[in-house]
């Protein structure tokens, strides 16, 4: 199915409602209203953000910074640094420092036992994994290593027993067991990018392979999928391009982010076109269409009512807002940049209850 503007009334959203974009060269984060599309505000932060992610508990917003500059690969220094954001005062209240681990890029949350991770690349004493935070203290009281050098995405299962983390060019992806705070194995795939576990808790989605712009894919893209009961990839949901996130809505449709490559030969960072969000229904998981998007998908949200999408767009700094049942672009919004990477990481952060 094809995109089209439809006017934004055609979805309800709770009035309150905000979304929070990073900017990876503003660096900021921008606020805007989730119902009239409004900017609100907008909030500086450390260089190169990336990840954010909203805790509806203590009504904060942690965000990731990565490198001075440049990206993965190529990256001009790593950084250390989350910045703790006051959802509602749209102030940065604390800033927690990584070291000795740098280059923090996924990040999660354990609602029931108060436990934030944050994913981090190897040093030079250690390999990759994932710091443990008191989510109440904000205290670091552990590190998980992931046995890889370059951890990204991040995700826990809703009971809190599981981590799954994805490694960008290793073979695999990481298990961790987050009751006794060690890596419990690897499940084999051709290297990955975003993942994402069901609402259920019985399948962990990922993208793979992983982008090497400089060879193609060593393997057809899609989302491999992974039953958590037995740690085998037991489906692959082929996709046309190659795939950065994965987000699961809350009526647990599956949402993939796919770039497009301009002109023959693609395969280069840099020669993205447009790309597309696929939307591949809950239960069936069978293809439901396709929306055109911004430059590079890199983010994808959605809306607790699982009806709105969200996805960031990181080279052309927009992101694309899409009624997931229409399968229809409700309008795009424009995110202040400074240097080439602009749009990277969203929270949806619903209103604050009377």
């Amino acid at each position: 199915m094809n995109s089209t503007d439809v006017n934004s009334s055609a979805i309800p959203a709770r009035s309150g409602d905000v979304l929070a974009v990073v900017s990876q060269s503003g660096p900021t984060v921008t606020f805007f209203d989730a119902l009239t599309h409004e900017r609100l505000d907008v909030l500086e932060v450390p260089a190169q953000p990336h990840e954010l992610l909203f805790d509806a508990d203590r009504r904060l917003i942690y965000c990731t910074s990565a490198y001075v500059s440049g990206y993965y690969g190529a990256n001009q220094g790593t950084a250390r640094q989350v910045s703790v954001i006051d959802a509602d005062a749209r102030k940065i209240i604390d800033v927690l420092d990584t070291a000795p681990d740098h280059a923090p890029h996924g990040i999660a949350l354990d609602r029931a036992r108060d436990r934030l991770y944050v994913s981090v690349e190897a040093t030079a004493t250690a390999p990759g994994g994932v710091i443990v935070y008191d989510a109440r203290t904000r205290e670091r009281i552990g590190r998980i290593p992931v046995m890889a050098d370059g951890p990204h995405w991040f995700a826990v299962t809703p009971d809190g027993r599981r981590g799954y983390s994805t490694n960008k060019e290793a073979p695999f992806v990481s298990v961790l067991d987050l009751e006794r705070d060690e890596f419990a194995g690897r499940i084999e795939v051709p290297g990955s990018e975003g993942l994402d576990v069901s609402r259920d808790g019985a399948h962990v989605y990922v993208a793979a392979p992983h982008a090497d712009f400089g060879a193609g894919p060593a393997a057809r893209p899609g989302i491999r999928v992974i039953e958590t009961a037995t740690g085998e990839v037991v489906r692959t949901l082929p996709t046309e391009g190659m795939v950065f996130p994965v987000h699961t809505t809350a009526t647990g449709a599956v949402l993939a982010g796919e770039l497009r490559m301009a002109g023959a030969g693609g395969g280069v960072l840099g020669r993205q076109t447009d790309g597309v969000l696929t939307v591949f229904s809950p239960g069936t998981l069978e293809p439901a269409g396709h929306v055109q998007v911004g430059v590079f998908p890199l983010t994808i949200t959605s809306s607790p009512d699982g009806k709105v999408g969200y996805v960031a767009n990181v080279v052309s700094s927009t992101v694309t807002v899409v009624d997931l049942e229409r399968l229809a672009v409700l309008t795009t919004l424009e995110v202040d940049r400074l240097g080439e990477p602009g749009a990277h990481g969203l929270a949806y952060i619903p209103a604050a209850h009377a």
